[in-house]
């Protein structure tokens, strides 16, 4: 029999409350499970709470759309289930046995068909009735939740807590949906960007630091067309562009999301990350290997956003793979064989920027030399950004951005060289994050240097000893095709502080005789109270 109501707990009233009370809750059901499993668990809660939501929240609008057009009860209970009056608006159909509501009224198990059944088997068929009604999430939502190691009480108790957390704004629509999604969708990041820390280096496998995702995204700009990521992780590229075109006024269907992920977990999250932010993007029919075989053969892309995996040494490399067009890539290490891959993938006018190892830079290791030389020739590179240590939990391997562009307009011949490594500050004693500032200083330095945003804070472009230079492919090849930004940035120019240099070094050789002085004062007081204590 199903328990009795009981009162909902105190709902949070801020986001950074809702958020920590949600995570506090979801570690409380860790116990055996490793943070991969348990990731599934609360992700797969989450988003089903938010399906439902949204239906109630479509369900109680269609009820009164009815009711102001005059139709009674009896009319209103006919037509309100008609699923097109919620599909069409983009919300999931949600089976009666996999709303919010049945699953908290029957948190400790409940009789269906005579059959007693527990909340986790309860969750289980919600999942599979929910996928069953939008064939577009088959095969995405987990149904772990009846196994031995999930903590039946610690479910229960999280299911009442997620009760008391909505994620739309009852009876309101237009904007008001529109922020309650993005309210979830921001608990869905921060969980994954929990989790990612929880997991350590595998959590590298499917997260990708929000700040690095902006560099590339605020350089790149893809505010419409295809949008292609080989190695989409959770889908993090994909919700920062959406971000993008939101915050410059534009809609998540201007662009047309197209992706491929290896592990299957990663897969169905990055599945519901998409679902959640109202993105039908086309992550293939299952996950696969991107070099094995490639889901989308025929894609052209306007935009590539990627961060593969680094310095991968078992891959599946074919010789006569017609992606390897620059030469082929050496058998221990796929970093030439994403950045051709990705090249490949660019429609006339596309851009792309990948996330790499720094030795990818420089390398000249089982011919990897000649391929950077090639691709520098062909003039597809249009800059390359250094990045600061300490960005990604998951390895401490430095980092850097390669950006490519098929046509680099007036800026043929050059490629932008971008040392940031000074920039970002520390979160922890572990982690480094890129401010607003930092982010708008690299993308709008190439944008003034690509001059497409002449009006941006930094104004016209110029070189900047130590941070940015704008090189010729001759600079580059007599540098024998590194593009290392160190190297052609060079120093930053030394404060000038208006002091005749001959009067800088007296004035410094005086300080320091006053502190050998003084050290010689201290040390023989220390002495004497030695001697003393002897």
């Amino acid at each position: 029999m199903p328990r009795a109501t009981k009162a909902a707990p105190q709902a949070p009233s801020t986001m950074k409350e809702l958020k920590d009370t949600l995570w506090k809750a979801a570690d409380k059901l860790r116990g055996s499970m490793d943070a991969s499993q348990y990731k599934d668990v609360i992700l797969g809660l989450v988003f089903l709470k938010y399906v439902s939501d949204a239906f109630d929240e479509r369900r109680a609008g269609i009820r009164t759309e009815l009711a102001a057009d005059g139709y009674d009860a009896e009319q209103i209970a006919e037509l309100i289930d008609d699923t097109d009056e919620y599909t069409g608006r983009g919300v999931f159909w949600v089976p009666a046995k996999a709303r919010w509501g049945f699953l908290a009224e029957n948190a400790k198990g409940a009789s269906v068909d005579g059959v007693e059944r527990s909340l986790g088997l309860l969750i289980d068929g919600a999942m599979d009735a929910v996928m069953r009604a939008n064939p577009q999430l088959s095969g995405t939502l987990p149904r772990i939740f009846n196994r031995d190691n999930v903590d039946r009480r610690r479910l229960g108790e999280l299911v009442d807590l997620f009760n008391s957390a909505r994620f739309t704004a009852q009876g309101q629509s237009g904007a008001d949906g529109r922020r309650a999604r993005d309210l979830l969708g921001e608990v869905y990041e921060y969980f994954l960007e929990k989790f990612a820390a929880a997991e350590g280096k595998r959590g590298g496998e499917f997260y990708t630091p929000a700040g690095v995702v902006r560099v590339l995204v605020e350089v790149l700009q893809p505010t419409r067309g295809r949008v292609y990521d080989p190695a989409c992780g959770s889908g993090g590229m994909f919700v920062q562009a959406e971000k993008f075109l939101d915050a410059h006024h534009g809609e998540g269907s201007d662009i047309s999301v197209y992706g491929q992920e290896l592990n299957e977990r990663t897969w169905r999250m990055a599945k519901m990350n998409l679902a959640i932010h109202g993105l039908s993007g086309n992550l293939g029919p299952r996950w696969g290997d991107t070099f094995a075989r490639d889901l989308h053969p025929d894609l052209q892309a306007d935009f590539v956003m990627a961060n593969p995996p680094f310095n991968i040494k078992d891959w599946a490399r074919n010789e006569e793979d017609p992606r390897w067009r620059f030469g082929v890539p050496p058998a221990g290490n796929a970093n030439y064989a994403w950045i051709q891959h990705i090249l490949s993938k660019l429609a006339l006018g596309g851009q792309a920027g990948v996330v790499m190892a720094n030795g990818s830079m420089a390398s000249n290791s089982g011919g990897e030399g000649k391929i950077r030389a090639e691709i520098v020739e062909a003039d597809l590179v249009s800059c390359m950004v250094a990045l600061p240590t300490q960005l990604f939990r998951s390895t401490g391997i430095p980092v850097c951005v390669w950006f490519f562009a098929k046509d680099k307009g007036a800026r043929a011949g050059e490629v932008l060289f971008i040392d940031a490594r000074n920039l970002g500050h520390m979160v922890d004693r572990a982690e480094r994050a890129l401010s607003e500032d930092d982010i708008a200083k690299i993308a709008g330095t190439f944008h003034a240097w690509r001059g497409v945003d002449s009006s941006a804070a930094l104004g016209e472009y110029a070189d900047v000893p130590g941070f940015c230079y704008s090189a010729s492919l001759a600079e580059i090849k007599a540098a024998d095709y590194a593009l290392t930004p160190g190297r052609y940035v060079g120093a930053p120019e030394a404060e000038d502080y208006g002091e005749p240099i001959e009067e800088k070094l007296a004035r410094l050789r005086t300080e320091l005789e006053a502190q050998f002085t003084e050290s010689a004062r201290l040390a023989a007081i220390v002495r004497e109270q030695l001697e003393r204590v002897s």
